[in-house]
Protein backbone atom coordinates (compact mmCIF):
# COMPACT_ATOMS: atom_id res chain seq x y z
CA UNK A 1 0.00 0.00 0.00
CA UNK A 2 2.78 2.51 0.65
CA UNK A 3 4.78 1.28 -1.83
CA UNK A 4 2.22 2.17 -4.42
CA UNK A 5 1.43 5.87 -2.69
CA UNK A 6 5.14 6.26 -3.30
CA UNK A 7 5.02 5.58 -6.27
CA UNK A 8 1.87 7.91 -7.09
CA UNK A 9 3.48 10.76 -5.74
CA UNK A 10 6.87 9.78 -7.54
CA UNK A 11 4.58 10.00 -10.99
CA UNK A 12 3.28 13.45 -10.19
CA UNK A 13 6.85 14.94 -9.06
CA UNK A 14 8.58 13.48 -12.28
CA UNK A 15 6.60 16.24 -14.50
CA UNK A 16 8.68 18.78 -12.54
CA UNK A 17 12.61 19.49 -12.60
CA UNK A 18 14.95 17.88 -10.25
CA UNK A 19 18.03 19.94 -8.70
CA UNK A 20 21.07 18.20 -7.25
CA UNK A 21 22.36 19.12 -3.95
CA UNK A 22 25.80 18.43 -2.29
CA UNK A 23 26.34 17.99 0.80
CA UNK A 24 25.85 21.71 2.86
CA UNK A 25 24.09 22.46 0.12
CA UNK A 26 21.18 25.13 1.50
CA UNK A 27 18.04 24.10 0.07
CA UNK A 28 15.57 26.72 1.55
CA UNK A 29 16.74 29.60 3.88
CA UNK A 30 14.79 30.84 6.83
CA UNK A 31 12.49 33.90 5.75
CA UNK A 32 12.24 32.94 1.77
CA UNK A 33 9.40 33.14 -0.09
CA UNK A 34 8.82 29.34 -0.65
CA UNK A 35 5.89 29.11 -3.71
CA UNK A 36 7.35 25.78 -4.09
CA UNK A 37 6.99 22.22 -2.29
CA UNK A 38 10.23 19.92 -2.66
CA UNK A 39 9.93 16.32 -3.29
CA UNK A 40 13.02 14.31 -1.75
CA UNK A 41 14.19 11.49 -4.41
CA UNK A 42 17.67 10.62 -2.11
CA UNK A 43 19.41 11.76 0.37
CA UNK A 44 18.49 13.23 3.38
CA UNK A 45 17.86 17.03 4.34
CA UNK A 46 17.12 18.17 8.13
CA UNK A 47 15.05 21.01 9.17
CA UNK A 48 16.42 23.49 11.81
CA UNK A 49 16.59 26.51 13.53
CA UNK A 50 18.89 29.11 15.05
CA UNK A 51 18.69 29.36 18.81
CA UNK A 52 18.77 32.92 20.34
CA UNK A 53 22.60 31.44 22.09
CA UNK A 54 23.23 31.00 18.06
CA UNK A 55 23.02 26.91 18.34
CA UNK A 56 21.36 24.95 15.84
CA UNK A 57 18.78 23.09 16.64
CA UNK A 58 17.58 20.12 14.44
CA UNK A 59 13.46 19.71 14.30
CA UNK A 60 12.98 17.44 12.24
CA UNK A 61 14.93 15.31 9.25
CA UNK A 62 13.73 14.16 5.94
CA UNK A 63 14.51 11.24 3.79
CA UNK A 64 13.57 10.25 0.40
CA UNK A 65 10.00 9.90 -0.40
CA UNK A 66 9.33 12.92 1.49
CA UNK A 67 7.97 16.21 0.51
CA UNK A 68 8.29 19.92 2.52
CA UNK A 69 7.64 22.14 3.71
CA UNK A 70 3.93 21.36 3.43
CA UNK A 71 3.32 23.48 6.24
CA UNK A 72 3.97 26.65 4.54
CA UNK A 73 1.62 25.67 1.69
CA UNK A 74 -1.27 24.61 3.76
CA UNK A 75 -1.31 27.83 6.09
CA UNK A 76 -0.39 29.99 3.17
CA UNK A 77 2.23 30.86 6.65
CA UNK A 78 6.01 32.23 6.49
CA UNK A 79 8.47 29.64 6.33
CA UNK A 80 10.78 30.47 9.51
CA UNK A 81 13.33 27.61 9.31
CA UNK A 82 16.44 26.33 7.43
CA UNK A 83 16.28 23.27 5.30
CA UNK A 84 19.72 21.84 4.33
CA UNK A 85 21.33 19.06 2.49
CA UNK A 86 22.98 16.49 4.70
CA UNK A 87 24.06 14.29 2.17
CA UNK A 88 24.17 14.41 -1.61
CA UNK A 89 20.69 15.00 -2.48
CA UNK A 90 18.23 15.13 -5.62
CA UNK A 91 14.39 16.77 -5.08
CA UNK A 92 12.09 17.76 -7.51
CA UNK A 93 10.09 20.84 -7.04
CA UNK A 94 6.54 21.62 -7.95
CA UNK A 95 4.26 24.35 -7.63
CA UNK A 96 2.57 24.60 -4.11
CA UNK A 97 -0.98 25.10 -5.90
CA UNK A 98 -0.31 22.10 -7.87
CA UNK A 99 0.71 19.99 -4.82
CA UNK A 100 -2.44 21.18 -2.96
CA UNK A 101 -4.40 20.55 -5.88
CA UNK A 102 -2.64 16.56 -6.20
CA UNK A 103 -3.68 16.10 -3.02
CA UNK A 104 -7.15 17.28 -2.88
CA UNK A 105 -7.56 14.71 -5.29
CA UNK A 106 -5.97 11.34 -3.76
CA UNK A 107 -7.09 11.20 -0.43
CA UNK A 108 -4.98 8.13 -0.21
CA UNK A 109 -1.83 10.86 -0.08
CA UNK A 110 -3.24 12.89 2.25
CA UNK A 111 -3.80 9.63 4.89
CA UNK A 112 -0.47 8.67 4.23
CA UNK A 113 0.90 11.81 4.99
CA UNK A 114 -1.12 12.67 8.08
CA UNK A 115 -0.14 9.11 9.42
CA UNK A 116 3.39 10.61 9.00
CA UNK A 117 2.56 13.29 10.75
CA UNK A 118 1.33 11.90 13.60
CA UNK A 119 4.15 9.51 14.23
CA UNK A 120 6.22 12.64 14.33
CA UNK A 121 4.15 14.57 16.47
CA UNK A 122 4.25 11.52 19.09
CA UNK A 123 8.08 11.18 18.80
CA UNK A 124 7.87 15.53 19.82
CA UNK A 125 5.57 14.59 22.86
CA UNK A 126 7.84 12.17 24.49
CA UNK A 127 11.07 14.79 23.42
CA UNK A 128 8.71 17.26 25.11
CA UNK A 129 8.15 14.91 28.02
CA UNK A 130 11.95 14.53 28.39
CA UNK A 131 12.80 17.63 28.44
CA UNK A 132 10.52 18.93 31.22
CA UNK A 133 11.12 16.05 33.13
CA UNK A 134 14.04 13.65 32.05
CA UNK A 135 17.60 13.50 32.61
CA UNK A 136 20.04 14.36 29.73
CA UNK A 137 20.98 10.60 29.37
CA UNK A 138 17.27 9.99 29.06
CA UNK A 139 16.88 12.65 26.36
CA UNK A 140 19.63 11.31 24.17
CA UNK A 141 18.63 7.69 24.64
CA UNK A 142 15.03 9.02 23.69
CA UNK A 143 16.61 10.84 20.37
CA UNK A 144 18.62 7.72 19.62
CA UNK A 145 15.83 5.81 20.06
CA UNK A 146 13.89 7.69 17.37
CA UNK A 147 16.66 7.84 15.28
CA UNK A 148 17.10 4.48 15.09
CA UNK A 149 13.38 3.56 14.06
CA UNK A 150 13.80 6.19 11.26
CA UNK A 151 17.37 5.51 9.79
CA UNK A 152 19.22 3.36 12.09
CA UNK A 153 20.78 0.30 10.34
CA UNK A 154 19.43 -3.25 11.46
CA UNK A 155 22.28 -5.68 12.75
CA UNK A 156 21.67 -9.46 12.80
CA UNK A 157 21.47 -9.32 16.91
CA UNK A 158 18.32 -6.76 16.33
CA UNK A 159 20.36 -3.95 17.43
CA UNK A 160 20.47 -0.87 15.15
CA UNK A 161 23.58 1.47 13.63
CA UNK A 162 23.26 4.95 14.20
CA UNK A 163 25.38 6.97 12.16
CA UNK A 164 25.46 10.07 14.19
CA UNK A 165 28.18 12.62 15.48
CA UNK A 166 27.85 14.13 18.79
CA UNK A 167 27.77 17.40 17.46
CA UNK A 168 24.46 16.44 15.14
CA UNK A 169 23.33 14.47 18.56
CA UNK A 170 23.72 17.64 20.06
CA UNK A 171 21.79 19.77 17.15
CA UNK A 172 19.19 17.06 17.64
CA UNK A 173 18.93 17.28 21.08
CA UNK A 174 19.49 20.83 22.06
CA UNK A 175 22.36 19.83 24.34
CA UNK A 176 25.59 21.46 24.52
CA UNK A 177 28.28 18.61 23.02
CA UNK A 178 30.14 18.11 26.23
CA UNK A 179 27.24 17.13 27.97
CA UNK A 180 26.35 14.57 24.98
CA UNK A 181 29.60 13.41 25.79
CA UNK A 182 29.23 12.88 29.08
CA UNK A 183 25.40 11.05 28.53
CA UNK A 184 26.84 8.95 25.57
CA UNK A 185 29.70 7.91 28.24
CA UNK A 186 27.31 6.83 30.87
CA UNK A 187 25.00 4.94 28.76
CA UNK A 188 27.68 2.72 27.52
CA UNK A 189 28.72 2.05 30.96
CA UNK A 190 24.95 1.24 31.26
CA UNK A 191 25.59 -1.57 28.14
CA UNK A 192 22.50 0.38 27.20
CA UNK A 193 24.52 1.97 23.69
CA UNK A 194 27.77 1.32 22.19
CA UNK A 195 30.06 4.02 20.98
CA UNK A 196 32.18 2.74 17.78
CA UNK A 197 33.94 4.71 15.52
CA UNK A 198 31.45 3.22 13.36
CA UNK A 199 28.23 5.35 14.61
CA UNK A 200 26.41 4.88 17.84
CA UNK A 201 25.08 1.19 18.41
CA UNK A 202 21.41 0.73 19.88
CA UNK A 203 21.94 -2.41 21.69
CA UNK A 204 18.26 -4.01 22.24
CA UNK A 205 15.62 -1.28 21.42
CA UNK A 206 12.75 -2.83 22.72
CA UNK A 207 14.34 -4.10 26.08
CA UNK A 208 15.65 -0.13 26.79
CA UNK A 209 12.04 1.10 25.42
CA UNK A 210 10.28 -0.73 28.07
CA UNK A 211 13.21 -0.52 30.73
CA UNK A 212 13.42 3.41 30.32
CA UNK A 213 9.79 4.03 28.99
CA UNK A 214 10.50 5.51 26.25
Amino acid sequence: MQSAIHSKVAIFFSAYPARTYRKGDMVIFADDTVPSIYFLESGLVVQYDISDAGDQVTLNTFKSHAFFPVSSALNTAPNRYFFEAITPATARCAPAEAVLTFLQENPDVVLDLLSRVYRGTDGLLRQLMQLKSGTAEHRLLLEICIIAQRFGEQLADGSFTVLMTENQLAQQTGLARETVSRALAALTEQHLVDSSKRGVVLVKPAAIAAAKNL
